[in-house]
């Protein structure tokens, strides 16, 4: 994969993700204050107001207190789950692997102890792209592909999951586009018009050299959002990849 064309993927993993993956919505006030606050409960018996907190950062400690928390009740099912969930999503917005492998790792226990549940697998397999991407751990991709799988058992029809699915692939190294593909077109089978499947399923066709494919998807995003910032570096690729000298 070129630079530039390395650079649109980055480009479009920023713009759209929300699920896993560059976290669009990382942890929120709530979940913070409720994760800081639960610990506060710990260590002083008394919870601090929200509004006296002016920051979304959570010390290392206040960190720990909880993690050892879960690890001395791994029963409790509830708390396992809220706990890493909420680690992952602050784990991931601060690109933090061993954060990452913490959640990963309460995620796990939950899963293990309620393997139906849809939330859980979602947050284990994000956290293990995340781990894949961050760290440049590929194998990390295959992980969380298996995880992502159980959970569409789950729910078939959920296009961000299916969406991130295909993306194992298309991360892999070496990449397997025929792969991605076939997910991004299930995804798109649910719902045409969404942004970043039509971003990826155009890069993996131009990579394939299926330019008309590419274009197809190309004018879909273009009427699903016009002012799509990736539209120009697309475009670009298309005409590169038609003719090198372009370059």
């Amino acid at each position: 994969m070129d630079k530039k064309f390395l650079l649109v993927s980055f480009l479009a993993i920023a713009a759209s993700f929300v699920g896993g993956f560059f976290v669009a919505n990382a942890l929120n006030r709530t979940e913070l204050e409720s994760l800081r606050a639960e610990n506060e409960k710990l260590k002083a018996g008394s919870i601090e107001p929200p509004e006296t907190q002016d920051d979304n950062s959570i010390t290392d400690d206040e960190l720990r207190a909880k993690i050892a928390e879960a690890d001395r009740n791994p029963g409790n099912f509830d708390f396992q789950k809220n706990l890493g969930i909420a680690l992952y999503k602050y784990a991931a917005m601060k690109r933090d692997d061993g954060l990452l492998k913490e959640s990963a790792r309460i995620l796990d226990r939950a899963s293990g102890q309620k393997k139906d549940d849809f939330d859980v697998l979602v947050a284990l397999g994000n956290a293990h792209f995340d781990m894949g991407y961050f760290g440049k751990h590929s194998d990390e991709f295959a992980i969380s592909r298996e995880i992502y799988i159980k959970a569409l058992a789950i729910r078939a029809t959920d296009v961000e999951v299916r969406t991130d699915l295909g993306l194992t692939y298309f991360l892999a190294d070496p990449p397997d586009d025929t792969r991605a593909i076939a997910e991004f077109q299930r995804s798109l089978k649910t719902d045409p018009r969404h942004v970043k499947t039509l971003e990826f399923i155009i890069q993996s066709f131009i990579r394939q050299k299926k330019l008309a494919e590419a274009e197809t998807y190309l004018a879909t995003l273009r009427s699903a959002q016009p002012a799509n910032e990736n539209l120009p570096d697309l475009e670009s690729k298309i005409t590169e990849a038609k003719d090198p000298q372009q370059k």
